[in-house]
């Protein structure tokens, strides 16, 4: 069972390949859904984000007040990285079942995770194959402006809160150029799936 990472930085069009490659039959593994159930109410995860950035960052009904957190650690270094010792742990135990849970079901299948965060955490796990979905920063700000309605120095700050394109396209076995437009993507999605259903 092929293990695929697909990564990419944000706005660069990874979510359209990962539905592209769900329609051929991919398992999608989805990296932030796991981050968000990690840290449901009553998680231990959601505990110990509170203890360490405030109790100011829980919701009334017990929910992670994601705004609250990112105004904490958004720029601060040192935040980020405290956070990120509270989370990927988990992340990577409940990744790890979900992979295992697809290889039971389908031995034979194509298994997407489907992580923004590849370069920085995870870029050493034993990847069958690393996916980067690639546009140029200031394609992927315009995006931003246009489709998120940020301004543009807030596209540019998150944009520049990431790992940059050098150090996520050092670790890609394929790149899918996600600058054109959609049909250009799909097209190069559709080429991987092939070389994909060849492999295996």
């Amino acid at each position: 069972m092929p293990l695929i990472a697909l990564t990419g930085g944000i706005a660069a069009g990874k979510s359209t390949i990962a539905r592209r490659l769900a329609e051929h039959g991919a398992v999608i593994v989805d990296a932030d859904a796991i981050v968000r159930e990690v840290q449901a109410p009553g998680s231990a995860v959601l505990e110990h984000i509170a203890q360490t950035f405030g109790t100011d960052v829980i919701r009334s009904d017990g929910s992670l007040d994601r705004a609250a957190l990112g105004a904490i650690v958004f720029g601060d270094d040192a935040a980020v990285a405290r956070l990120n010792r509270i989370v990927h742990p988990a992340v990577r135990i409940r990744s790890q079942e979900r992979f295992a849970e697809a290889r039971e079901a389908d031995p034979d299948g194509v298994v997407v995770y489907d992580v923004p965060l590849l370069a920085e955490a995870r870029a050493g796990d034993p990847w069958d194959l690393v996916v980067v979905a690639h546009a140029p920063a200031d394609v992927r700000a315009a995006r931003l402006v246009r489709e998120r309605g940020l301004t543009a120095d807030e596209a540019a700050r998150r944009i520049a809160s990431q790992v940059s394109d050098d150090e996520r396209l050092a670790i890609a076995d394929v790149v899918i150029d996600t600058a054109g437009t959609i049909e250009h993507t799909l097209e190069q999605t559709d080429a991987l799936w092939e070389r994909l259903s060849v492999a295996s």
